[in-house]
């Protein structure tokens, strides 16, 4: 309620698609936002953006993606992903942590956003790599099948972590804790992806379905990536090119 109203309040001619209902008109004034991140628009905007209308733009929202996780208290895995989209690529994005720190005593900073533009850069986090030579992948914790685990087998990891929410496994990505995050499923949606997307590709990664293709943002989309995702920092050829045939095959774009 609070960032679909906000933006829609700020911004409204903008398509907003939310995983949640879109709120009623009218909400509760304390959940209206209308203040801004003044060392965001220190940034230059980058030029290919500049004549961008308001309606050409659709942002995808999900309000709170990792929540089988949210509900075990397992609360490092719980991100609130804003993804925007410019003629059905996405290109600027926003992934919040809001519990990042939480196991760190008392006097922990709580909470982090990590944001990007494509052009621009992403911001709020470390960038590291893992070690050359490891095949560390990331999958899902609680929405594993066949077509998932022959998938991550066939790319010799290394070690595998099962974790959840996407938002969190490209913060796995960026930070040096896995080197390829593979999802051989439908599942995941539009609104799971398009933030943590855009923060990937601003520092050289790349995300995809399972078959390479490039995901696709426009309004009239349907909301499942129903082939899948692939995404890495670095060497996405490599496990491109171990994807078995029959995993392809039962993922249909």
């Amino acid at each position: 309620m609070s960032i679909c109203s906000s933006l829609a309040r700020k911004f409204p001619k903008l398509t907003i698609i939310g995983e949640e209902d879109l709120p009623p008109e009218e909400v509760d004034q304390e959940l209206i936002e209308d203040g801004q991140w003044e060392e965001i628009l220190k940034q230059p905007c980058p030029s290919q953006y500049s004549a961008i209308k308001e309606e050409d733009l659709v942002v995808w929202v999900d309000p709170l993606d990792g929540t089988k996780e949210y509900t075990e208290g397992l609360l490092d895995n719980v991100t609130v992903l804003i993804g925007i989209a410019y003629e059905g690529k996405a290109i600027a994005g926003i992934i919040n942590q809001p519990y990042y720190n939480y196991q760190a005593g008392p006097d922990a900073v709580l909470g982090r956003t990590i944001w990007g533009v494509l052009g621009l850069g992403a911001f709020g986090f470390q960038l590291k790599e893992v070690p050359a030579g490891k095949h560390i992948i990331t999958t899902t914790r609680s929405h594993s099948n066949k077509l998932v685990t022959d998938c991550v087998s066939a790319m010799n990891p290394d070690d595998v972590l099962r974790v959840g929410g996407a938002g969190n496994k490209i913060i796995q990505l960026i930070e040096g804790k896995a080197s390829a995050y593979v999802f051989a499923s439908p599942g995941c949606k539009k609104w799971d992806t398009c933030a943590p997307e855009v923060i990937l590709h601003a520092v050289g990664g790349k995300l995809t379905d399972i078959h390479g293709n490039a995901l696709q943002y426009n309004k009239e989309v349907k909301h499942m990536n129903s082939a899948g995702v692939l995404a890495t920092l670095r060497n996405y050829d490599y496990y491109a090119s171990r994807v078995p045939e029959s995993v392809k095959n039962a993922l249909v774009p």
